[in-house]
């Protein structure tokens, strides 16, 4: 596995230009036909959660797209934190556009930290789409919090969190809770966010967090009957790569906000650190949907023109912000821009996430 190393200095540079970039065309798509044919999305996560959402949404939008509107099923296969349907996409997926992956800030984690599980290489494939996303944490009500402003109630108490892995997604909430100085026991191995979602519901752990687009459909019901409480969103990047509010969640504040909450200042240290930058691989270039390796160029060029006429469909762009959150999806050169943000990272604050992992959880990864 190769990971090539950047500062987050550079990663914020691309990150604030691929908004911009994507409308910048590709040469005319070539000639593929589907027609008859049924492609396979795989998504390495179980159903319910975010990235399961994400790609029951958006297939029926490709499938029309797609010359010769060909069946698009998503095939899920969790496991791993997502490494075991990844490595399944890498060793069986043949370069013929009938099998197509979406990964996630929890399939890029394990990549950009060196889990020994990983036998995929991201340098390896071809993105042909890229869908940034934010995501909520939220509480039970039966830890006494009613709203934001109680968030100093947590401290003290013993927290419980369902998680997919310490290299997951759920990692930028193992760092924000830690720079909050919450006392959270992660119970490990976890199909899911859908899971880690149930397990919140059968009142099995209190604290939790999910994807815009889950939240969005799973967790504002619970909210609304009043069995679950937000308590910060992640946010998003404004152009100078500063954190700002999410605007699918104007009203909650994010990480930064509730920490000067708690400590009376901003945020800063190495640890903070961490949690920028896995934020910005988990969220700013969240979602990919990736071609195997050999795809050739006018196979991706197909892909690429169908994902811009899926965001050009009025009915996607009158549906899409109430599905998935007020975030852009990308193609063509956004997405090589994002693409590069989320699969790289800076050496030093590898080592000191890996470090930690291995203090404080006993997760020891490989170099």
């Amino acid at each position: 596995m190769t990971v090539t190393t950047q500062t987050r200095r550079g990663a914020l540079g691309i990150f604030a230009a691929a908004t911009a970039a994507f409308t910048f065309g590709a040469p005319a798509q070539a000639q593929v036909d589907f027609s008859g044919q049924t492609i396979e999305w795989i998504i390495p996560f179980g159903t319910g959660g975010g990235s399961d959402t994400w790609a029951r949404f958006n297939a029926p939008f490709l499938s029309k797209h797609l010359p010769g509107n060909p069946t698009v099923v998503v095939v899920n296969e969790p496991g791993g934190g997502s490494t075991r349907g990844t490595n399944l996409f890498t060793q069986r997926a043949r370069p013929d556009g009938l099998t197509i992956l979406g990964t996630s800030g929890s399939t890029q984690f394990p990549y950009l930290l060196g889990d020994p599980r990983v036998r995929y290489e991201y340098q390896d494939w071809s993105v042909v789409m890229v869908g940034p996303t934010g995501g909520v944490a939220y509480v039970s009500p039966s830890t006494g919090v009613e709203s934001i402003d109680d968030v100093a109630n947590l401290q003290g108490q013993r927290l419980v969190y369902a998680s997919q892995g310490a290299t997951s997604l759920d990692l930028v909430p193992m760092l924000a809770f830690k720079l909050l100085e919450l006392d959270v026991n992660y119970v490990f191995g976890f199909g899911g966010r859908g899971d880690g979602r149930l397990a919140f519901e059968r009142g099995e752990v209190n604290i939790d967090y999910q994807t815009s687009s889950a939240f969005i459909s799973n967790v504002t019901p619970l909210v609304e009957e009043g069995k679950a409480v937000p308590l910060m969103s992640w946010g998003v990047l404004d152009e100078d790569g500063n954190p700002q509010r999410d605007p699918t969640f104007p009203d909650l504040p994010i990480l930064e906000e509730v920490y000067e909450m708690v400590h009376g200042e901003a945020p800063s240290g190495p640890m903070y650190d961490a949690y920028k930058a896995f934020n910005t691989a988990g969220f700013a270039a969240q979602k990919m949907v990736v071609l195997p390796e050999g795809a050739s160029d006018e196979l991706i060029e197909t892909y690429r023109a169908a994902w811009r006429d899926v965001f050009a469909d009025p009915d996607y762009q009158a549906t899409f912000e109430d599905a998935l959150g007020s975030y852009g999806q990308v193609t063509d050169r956004g997405a090589d821009a994002l693409f590069t943000a989320g699969t790289n990272i800076d050496p030093e604050v590898r080592s000191m996430v890996v470090e930690m992992l291995a203090a404080e959880y006993n997760v020891r990864l490989g170099d």
